[in-house]
């Protein structure tokens, strides 16, 4: 598990997730005095808002667009810095291999592969991303919950940014 999620208390599920965030926040946010995900469309507009607290992390999770299979790139809130930890690749399907000399590959068990300690920073805390159709479906994952960025804003760009309070 990577981590407990919280919003101001208790561990929200799914759909209270969904409603307490939001999904399109406006306005103060319960929690600003901690660091927090949020993703962004094209205008700024918070799409997700999720607390993430120093050591927290989360995954982006998508369909490999020839394959199918799920493919991870999991991050972490290290030292106020969005930190690139481990990618997830179950095949050496086009586009997924390892570079040498970045991370270590370790097997999963299953056929397919981690990429462990790539601890690779995030320029200015924050990337931007096409976000996927539904065959693609990219999703944030915080323990076991998973927030569809492509339900939310398919075929468009948004920005990934952990921000750290004021």
């Amino acid at each position: 598990m990577m981590r407990d999620l919280r919003l101001t208390a208790g561990r929200a599920r799914l759909p209270a997730l969904l409603l307490c965030a939001g999904l399109v926040l406006a306005g103060p946010v319960a929690g600003q005095d901690e660091a927090r995900l949020v993703v962004s469309n094209e205008t700024g507009e918070p799409l997700v808002t999720l607390p993430m607290a120093e050591g927290e992390g989360w995954c982006l999770e998508w369909n490999h667009s020839v394959e199918g299979f799920a493919v991870l790139d999991c991050y972490r809130h290290s030292d106020g810095r969005m930190v690139l930890e481990r990618s997830h690749l179950p095949d050496f399907a086009a586009g997924l291999d390892h570079v040498p000399g970045r991370g270590r590959q370790v097997s999963d068990g299953e056929g397919g592969y981690w990429i462990e300690d790539l601890d690779e920073p995030v320029p200015g805390n924050a990337y931007r991303l096409r976000v996927g159709g539904p065959a693609v479906d990219h999703r944030l994952v915080v323990d076991d919950e998973r927030i569809s960025l492509s339900r939310l804003a398919a075929d468009q760009p948004v920005t990934v940014r952990l921000v750290s309070p004021e």
